[in-house]
């Protein structure tokens, strides 16, 4: 199964706690961790709210 690889690039200081709760939701406590979950529609949509706050690569 695809997985991404997510890494946090900008501060979440300033964001809301619903955006914050998908990034702990989805592993990422600090700047610059980087974390593998598996591809499916829960992480996809963790994803679309804090996109502007990560970095996403699609692995195989």
């Amino acid at each position: 199964m695809s997985k991404y690889r997510i890494t946090q690039v900008i501060s979440k200081n300033g964001e809301t706690r619903r955006q914050i709760a998908n990034l702990r939701s989805l592993g990422i406590r600090k700047m610059h961790q980087t974390v593998e979950v598996e591809k499916n529609p829960i992480t996809t949509g963790m994803l679309a709210k804090v996109r502007h706050l990560v970095e996403v690569e699609e692995i195989q």
